[in-house]
């Protein structure tokens, strides 16, 4: 079993920078690839980017390439997505998960076996 426990949304100016964290507890985050997805109001739940287990590969959707950056602390058990010059596209639900994948980056939701409660970030014009 995993938890996964997001933290660090909020309401940012669009061109601003917020950084989310993804506290894991359970089983070592070092056994799983982890990912972001988000949910916007009416839409499906998305995916955002995603970093195998070894921390040696990441995937990214292409709408944040250049602007997002996955990375991971294994002393922590912290996965970080540090959001740069953010858009108001971008405002979302935003949701860590955690999938038993060795060197590939699903981008489905089912792909994934645990999910974090999510946190909202909104990004205002």
């Amino acid at each position: 079993q995993v938890q996964l426990v997001e933290s660090g949304g909020g309401l940012v100016q669009a061109g601003g920078s917020l950084r989310l964290s993804c506290a894991a507890s359970g089983r070592t985050f070092s056994s799983y690839a982890m990912a972001w997805f988000r949910q916007a109001p009416g839409k499906e739940r998305e995916f955002v980017a995603a970093m195998s287990r070894s921390g040696g590969s990441t995937s990214y959707v292409d709408s944040v390439k250049g602007r997002f950056t996955l990375s991971g602390d294994n002393a922590k058990n912290t996965v970080y997505l540090q959001m740069n010059s953010l858009k108001p596209e971008d405002t979302a639900v935003y949701y860590c998960a955690a999938g038993r994948w060795g060197t590939a980056l699903p981008m489905s939701v089912p792909a994934y076996d645990y999910w974090g409660q999510g946190t909202q970030v909104t990004v205002s014009s």
